[in-house]
């Protein structure tokens, strides 16, 4: 991690306000070193706070303001009145570059319109992609779009892939991530046209991609590819069913080994194997999604988590504040812009000799 990085933190977003992101802020300062904050937000709140949290308190630079975006708020009224606000003035901290990254865990919509009013795209890139660690036997791997936009088209989904490469390399400390696109089979011949021109265009893209072909839903959490490529409605509702079944899983679990003597007492026994498949499928652990393809860095927590989601979440802003992960996405964008641009031409139709003939 690089020597005096600067965070910049939105103090008020999530479910439990600051005294979640302090005592995050403290697990981290406990753990790790070469960071600071800005944790923007109400003073005095914050403040109070940060009394229970002696290791934050030493590397946080307050910045206040009164105002802040409530979790209920309606994206587009919330982005044109949130001039000002904690989160605003979070990711401004980025595009002034006074921080290196922002995080927040405020709600989900407003900070993606914020992010992308403040900081804009990437040169190159269509529309920014939200990318999320997926827990998978063999660790981790990248999933996008979780939702940023509904729809994507190739050219889209390719640029999604080369952003989910850099970020396994900065985050998940892949050398050379593989690449699979969300598919409803394996086979060339299944899918949508944008998908099957999505996937030639990742064979010839310009940029020597790791790509592995089509991927299904269940490959995701096989651990198949490293970095899995699908649109933003695709993708939010296959990250729902995942989190609604892992935690049916637990609950069925937890039922039973709850309903007899029996199982109580097999569950004191195996309280070591439970302990870790509890961490294993803890959402806490692979906490902070990042807006990805924009000019700068943003995390988004998620706002019911803990101190330890927090804390993740936090790891996640350090380790791509880190990396070149800007530089990387920006090289390689303007590959595949080229790749495209040359598919375009060698795809017009040659009408000379269809003139010729009519003649």
């Amino acid at each position: 991690m690089t020597e005096n990085c600067v965070i910049s933190i939105d103090g008020m977003g999530g479910d439990a306000g600051c005294s979640m992101v302090v005592a995050g802020l403290e697990r981290f300062a406990s753990s790790r070193g070469g960071v600071r904050f800005l944790l923007h937000g109400d003073q005095t709140q914050l403040e109070a706070a940060l009394r229970s949290a002696p290791k934050a308190r030493e590397i946080v630079d307050i910045r206040h303001t009164e105002k802040f975006i409530a979790m209920d708020a309606k994206p587009a009224q919330a982005v044109r009145r949130g001039k000002g606000s904690s989160m605003w003035n979070a990711i401004e901290a980025v595009k002034t570059g006074e921080a290196a990254a922002a995080v927040s865990a405020g709600n989900t919509g407003v900070l993606m319109g914020m992010s992308s009013m403040i900081l804009r795209t990437v040169s190159g890139v269509h529309r920014p992609a939200l990318c999320a660690s997926w827990p998978t036997p063999h660790g981790v791997c990248a999933v996008l779009d979780l939702g940023a936009d509904i729809t994507a088209d190739a050219e889209q989904l390719v640029e999604f892939g080369i952003m989910g490469e850099a970020f396994a390399r900065a985050v998940h400390q892949k050398e050379n991530p593989s690449i699979g696109l969300l598919n409803i089979g394996s086979e060339d011949i299944k899918g949508s046209e944008v998908l099957k021109a999505a996937a030639s265009l990742m064979k010839n893209c310009g940029h020597d991609v790791n790509y592995i072909g089509f991927v299904e839903g269940n490959d995701i959490s096989a651990g198949v590819a490293d970095v899995v490529v699908t649109d933003g409605f695709t993708g939010n509702i296959a990250l729902k069913s995942a989190e609604g079944a892992a935690k049916l899983v637990g609950d069925l679990l937890k039922s039973s080994l709850k309903s007899s003597m029996w199982g109580m007492l097999g569950a004191m026994i195996a309280r070591p194997a439970l302990k870790r498949f509890q961490s294993r499928v803890d959402p806490r652990n692979v906490n902070g999604a990042v807006f990805l393809g924009l000019n700068g860095v943003v995390v988004k927590s998620h706002g019911g988590t803990d101190a330890l989601g927090y804390e993740q979440a936090l790891n996640v802003a350090a380790q791509m504040a880190a990396s070149r992960f800007k530089e990387e996405v920006a090289a390689n964008i303007e590959r595949l812009g080229e790749a495209v641009k040359a598919a375009s031409q060698n795809a017009e139709p040659d009408t000379t000799s269809t003139t010729e003939a009519a003649e």
